[in-house]
């Protein structure tokens, strides 16, 4: 078993009207110093057996074409053994 999982994000020169609302409310909640905030979303898939050369290509581009917009996300996958 192999734990893939894609975590998606907002290109930086997006806006991110979540992030700031997020930003603003830590700072009304007293937390000081915060810069930027910037929210995202994870996929976690659990694959039975390796997850390696074409299954492994398979997964990048269903995270390339379904689970983010190229257009104004990037994304990360990192497969992690044994979940």
């Amino acid at each position: 078993m192999a734990r893939v999982v894609v975590d998606v994000m907002l290109k930086p020169e997006i806006l991110d009207p979540q992030g700031r609302a997020v930003q603003g409310a830590l700072g009304r909640l007293g937390l000081t110093g915060v810069a930027d905030v910037r929210l995202g979303k994870q996929f976690i898939i659990t694959i039975d057996g390796d997850v390696a050369g074409e299954r492994l290509e398979q997964l990048h581009a269903l995270a390339a074409e379904l689970l983010s917009n190229p257009v104004i996300e990037n994304y990360v996958l990192r497969v992690e053994a044994d979940a």
